[in-house]
């Protein structure tokens, strides 16, 4: 656990150091106009996000988490060129009049490709750290089931650990002494991050790749449709196909009867071909009532999921509008010089969620 809490660690104070003041960087540094920058920051995070479906599906079905992880880490560092001098325009000394110098034909694609090199890098790394983790203990075991809680805590512990420095000493290296010595530092940490993983890499438990949910979702939804005329099945948790790999790491769900038109899935049919060791001979023919039990369990979490939807794109509006609100308010405290930086304001959006959660709780 310290290898992988530890890597983590300097992971996301690495990515989170850079992403925390992109939208500043790119409007003070690149000179591109408000609306533009948050249209470029928003589509830069909406398409990581979903990158992380297709990291998640290479790493479940053609690679295991410690390879994808090995693999895609030290891409991350792309961040740092983006402090180079020569790859952006000249320092803006007349904002208000909006005759600022944009970015040329050569450094806007080199920040796009660096963004790009960006979304690659998460959609390999953020699916897999957490299953990684996950995958250092047996969780049927006593122990092993305490340490996953432990771990769990340690993670999100260390994620608002990472949050609470950005959004303060990175985020203000970065806007009052030297966005160079800013965007080094995550560069730094992410160094770090993967010589810590490294180190612990010869004591890992290694699971092996066993497969995309995804594509068990989709034998599911293929072998239903398929067998769709068949008539329903009697004490169908009694009837249907129930094999179970001995190897598998998942728990049995408890069967219900929602969904029912997906438990034709696992009817055995005549045509139906069953291995010595009980295992269907073609999974796009034949699915186990396992399978059956996690699509019914994904459909059942669908509205939880879509419901969150225009909750993301309220808190997105919210950063980018507090930010800019910020960026032309009076920032100074006291009657010292010293100036808040616009970014840091988005750290009293988290202490308000760590204040009201306890109480909504």
């Amino acid at each position: 656990m310290p290898f992988t809490i530890g890597n983590d660690t300097f992971k996301k104070l690495g990515a989170i150091g850079t992403l925390a003041n992109l939208l500043i960087y790119v409007t003070t540094v690149f000179n591109v106009k408000s609306i533009t920058a948050a249209t470029m920051i928003n589509v830069f995070n909406g398409t990581k996000n979903f990158g992380t479906l297709v990291g998640a599906f290479l790493c479940d079905t053609y690679f295991d988490r410690y390879k994808t992880l090995l693999f895609i880490k030290g891409l991350l560092a792309i961040q740092l060129t983006a402090a180079i001098p020569e790859l952006h325009p000249h320092r803006c000394a007349a904002k208000e009049s909006g005759e600022c110098e944009g970015p040329t034909a050569r450094q806007l694609p080199f920040l796009l490709i660096g963004l790009g090199l960006m979304i690659v890098g998460a959609r390999g790394v953020w699916p897999c750290n957490l299953a990684f983790g996950v995958g250092q203990f047996n969780p049927k075991t006593e122990v092993g089931k305490r340490r996953i809680d432990s771990f769990f805590n340690w993670y999100f512990f260390t994620f608002t650990f990472a949050q609470m420095v950005s959004l303060t000493l990175i985020v203000y290296i970065q806007s009052n002494v030297s966005w160079a010595v800013g965007l080094g530092i995550p560069a730094t940490l992410m160094f770090i991050a993967c010589v810590v993983y490294f180190v612990g890499s010869k004591i890992y438990v290694k699971v092996q790749a066993t497969g995309s949910p995804m594509t068990s979702v989709a034998q599911v939804i293929v072998v239903a449709i398929k067998k769709r005329k068949l008539k329903p099945v009697e004490q169908s948790w009694l009837s249907l196909f129930r094999y179970f790999p001995s190897k598998s790491i998942n728990s049995k769900l408890s069967y219900t009867d929602h969904f029912r038109f997906l438990d034709k899935a696992a009817i055995v049919t005549p045509q139906d071909e069953i291995k010595g060791d009980g295992s269907p001979a073609d999974t796009w023919r034949l699915c186990s009532l396992q399978q059956v039990k996690e699509l019914k369990c994904l459909f059942r979490v669908v509205p939880i999921w879509v419901s969150q939807i225009m909750y993301c794109v309220t808190l997105v509006q919210l950063h980018n509008y507090a930010v800019f609100q910020v960026v032309q308010s009076d920032r100074r405290l006291g009657n010292n010089n010293f100036k808040i930086p616009a970014a840091s304001y988005v750290i009293f959006m988290m202490l308000s969620l760590t204040i009201f959660m306890p109480v909504y709780d």
